[in-house]
């Protein structure tokens, strides 16, 4: 019934397709109107004292929408959207990430046919497939949520991974919030003084520990009228949308295409001003050029990386560099690094539930090594922020001369830590 043109004009025909496509991606005035056709239905057969089996459900319309349309159980699940961060799906079973935590959801699946039905559904109106010759895609929602589909034969069972983006606005004073706790107003200073001072800063941190929110929460504190150019794997950051009247431009590299990937999303940012460059993740095949940008007057750039410790990064970028096959030195090609990309490294853990910038590092190469001085760690024992050093002689001269009251204000903090 759904599925059949409605109208009495082609025009009206293709309006009810696009409308019907636009509900199963999550358009809320889209959806309300499919709910109506359907209760409709329902009524006109008859059908609307019908008994349901899943109670959760308000009417026999919302459960067969949810069944047709919608995200069958899930629908359920994204009711309580406080707090919740991701949904992942293995086979029939459901389970719940809230803040950093996953838990077994109380819905699950009936049947593996239903999860695969959704799967079909999403790649359907994304313009993608997902079939025995490519048994996977990545899909984005109308609110911007990253869903990871894989089908069977590629993992063993189907899997959906919905990662959700609810959060719009999110500021470094956001960060210091009783209901949030990842920094607070001392380092939040802090911050602001390294952003100010353009250093080049790098994340590290497990999966869910809260980069993405501490990159957006930086990039809040960057002058709106600054040119900033961000690179992705898919459009996470949204920051268009979040922060409308910035200078943003936001590029979304695709892998498996030559003409749209990170490399080339380089040569055209490169072109296009940019006074800080963000890019979500440092991978294989873009180190260089990222490492050729830092190094070519964009400072204040920002990217994150996958590594153990803050002492890792040079060594790691460094390896990922080398990868493409150049006759470089690795020592010299570390040196640059430390001294250009990775001046300043934050990393991000989970820490009794709670996510926490734990670690503030200043990158220097002495005696032919990558040393990390540490200039803010959080004392899980004391369970408080403290400043163990200052910024060297080189980083405070540069704070002071991008911004001299605000280095005012962290050399105080400093010296009170020392006292």
């Amino acid at each position: 019934m759904l599925a059949t043109p409605r109208g009495h004009t082609e025009e009206e025909r293709r309006q009810y397709t696009e409308k019907l496509n636009r509900s199963v991606i999550g358009f809320s005035q889209e959806r309300l109107e499919m709910l109506a056709i359907i209760s409709d239905w329902i009524i006109k057969k008859r059908l609307q004292h019908m008994p349901i089996e899943q109670s959760q459900y308000v009417s026999l319309a919302e459960a067969m929408f949810a069944e047709v349309i919608g995200l069958n159980v899930l629908e359920l699940v994204l009711r309580n959207r406080e707090g919740l961060e991701e949904v992942q799906v293995v086979g029939t079973r459901i389970f719940e990430v809230r803040d950093g935590r996953a838990t077994a959801s109380p819905y699950r699946f009936q049947s593996i046919a239903d999860v695969e039905r959704i799967q079909q559904n999403l790649v359907l109106f994304n313009n993608d497939r997902i079939n025995p010759r490519k048994r996977w895609a990545e899909v984005l929602l109308q609110d911007g949520s990253r869903v990871t589909l894989t089908g069977f034969g590629f993992t063993s069972q189907p899997t959906m991974t919905i990662r959700l983006y609810t959060v719009k606005r999110f500021g470094l004073d956001t960060l210091c919030r009783q209901e949030y706790q990842t920094i607070d107003d001392n380092v939040r200073q802090l911050l602001l003084v390294i952003l100010r001072s353009r250093f080049n800063m790098v994340i590290i941190g497990a999966t869910n520990t809260g980069k993405t929110h501490l990159i957006k929460a930086l990039i809040a504190g960057m002058p709106d009228e600054e040119r900033i150019v961000t690179i992705e794997g898919r459009f996470e950051l949204m920051l268009t949308r979040d922060f409308p009247d910035k200078n943003v431009v936001e590029y979304e590299s695709e892998e498996d295409d030559p003409q749209h990937g990170s490399r080339q999303a380089f040569k055209l940012a490169l072109r296009q001003s940019p006074q800080r460059i963000c890019h979500a993740e440092i991978r294989d095949e873009d180190a260089n050029i990222y490492v050729r940008a830092c190094t070519r007057g964009h400072e204040g750039s920002l990217t994150s990386v996958h590594a153990n410790a803050l002492e890792d990064v040079p060594d790691t970028i460094t390896d990922m560099c080398m990868l493409d096959g150049r006759g470089m030195n690795p020592a010299r090609m570390t040196r640059r690094i430390t001294e250009h990309v990775t001046q300043i490294g934050l990393e991000m853990r989970i820490v009794g539930g709670v996510r926490k910038l734990v670690r503030i590092g200043e990158y220097e190469w002495r005696d032919g090594e990558v040393r990390v001085r540490t200039v803010m760690h959080y004392d899980e024992g004391a369970r408080r922020w403290e400043f163990p050093g200052p910024p060297s002689e080189r980083a405070a001269a540069r704070m002071a001369r991008m911004d001299p009251e605000g280095y005012e204000a962290i050399r105080r903090l400093y010296a009170v830590a020392e006292c």
